[in-house]
């Protein structure tokens, strides 16, 4: 079983509102190969929801309680990111998942990359808060980006 990011499938559960419908991963979902979850849905947030990002760190800063995450109007949502992790965790051992794949750039999701903290559209090396506890508990997590290649293995 694969677990995935939610907004993949086609869930509208985006901060926006919106989805970022990968149709491989809807195609999963839909034989029911996939599991799809939102952590941050599964955290308390709302949809729509003001956007958030990891402020003095990555996912892995924000579990130790070195980093926050913060909305842009400054709400710190740090619990709910957390909580929603902690749930993503419970999904993923529930289903004894194989891989996550989880969505780029996000707070909660990004395995590679986050937005840097400041609003202004600049990424960084680092994951999200689901991406590092899922990864701290040995889940082989990806990104969208490169779930193909992970296929072709």
């Amino acid at each position: 079983m694969i677990l995935v990011s939610a907004c993949l499938a086609g869930n509208e559960c985006r901060y926006d509102g919106n989805h970022s419908l990968h149709h491989l991963i809807k195609d999963l979902v839909d034989k029911k190969k996939a599991v799809a979850v939102c952590p941050e849905v599964l955290g308390g947030l709302a949809t729509p929801r003001e956007p958030a990002e990891i402020v003095g760190g990555c996912g892995k800063d924000v579990l130790s309680g070195d980093a926050k995450v913060l909305s842009i109007s400054g709400q710190d949502v740090t619990e709910q990111f957390i909580k929603g992790a902690y749930d993503t965790l419970k999904i993923a051992k529930q289903y004894k998942a194989s891989t996550v794949v989880l969505k780029e750039n996000s707070p909660s999701c990004g395995s590679t990359h986050i937005y840097n903290g400041d609003f202004n559209g600049m990424k960084i090396a680092g994951n999200g808060v689901t991406a590092a506890l899922l990864e701290s508990h040995g889940f082989k997590v990806v990104s969208e980006n490169n779930f193909g290649e992970l296929l072709n293995q």
